[in-house]
């Protein structure tokens, strides 16, 4: 990560003298990139702390001096919930279960999607898209989570499906 980190510092630097005071706003849809970073930076986070980034511990992680708008951040943690449900489905067990003293991934969606919809409404397109993407990918991994606790426990341990009624399926 820190060989991506220098690469994306080589490219910010040039232009960080421009993106100061009002023109940080000014270019702001030019530098939607940055809600990428976040996205990128905010996953690395939860993935070493089980916790969600600080819009301060965002700014500190962008490898130049180019503020982060609170656009930047709000809409780079919308993006997290597509991540993390992509990490929910590969890693079932984390999904509900929270494993040697860890938080379940389902639970920390379920309250940070809960605190993004107490946020005031924006009439924007973007932020409408977004909190939409962040209800499906909230759903994906609820319905995963009660497929492996409901739906698993339903079966016996080694259960496999019998081979006759497999064939009537094609």
């Amino acid at each position: 990560m820190e060989s991506r980190m220098s690469q994306i510092a080589g490219l910010l630097q040039p232009i960080a003298q421009d993106l100061q005071s009002a023109n940080r706003h000014r270019y702001a849809w030019q530098m939607r990139g940055l809600e990428e970073l976040v996205e990128a930076v905010s996953m690395a986070h939860y993935l070493r702390t089980q916790r969600l980034i600080s819009p301060e511990e965002a700014q500190a992680a962008v490898p130049a001096s180019i503020a982060l708008t609170m656009n930047d951040y709000l809409f780079g943690v919308l993006d997290l919930f597509g991540e993390l449900m992509r990490f929910a489905t590969v890693h079932r067990g984390d999904v509900v279960l929270s494993g040697g003293g860890g938080t379940c991934v389902l639970r920390d969606l379920q309250e940070l999607a809960v605190a993004f919809e107490a946020l005031p409404r924006w009439h924007s397109k973007d932020w409408v898209n977004k909190l939409e993407a962040m209800r499906q990918s909230v759903t994906k991994v609820e319905e995963l989570g009660y497929g492996l606790v409901v739906r698993g426990s339903e079966r016996p341990s080694g259960w496999v499906p019998d081979g006759k009624e497999d064939e009537g399926l094609e």
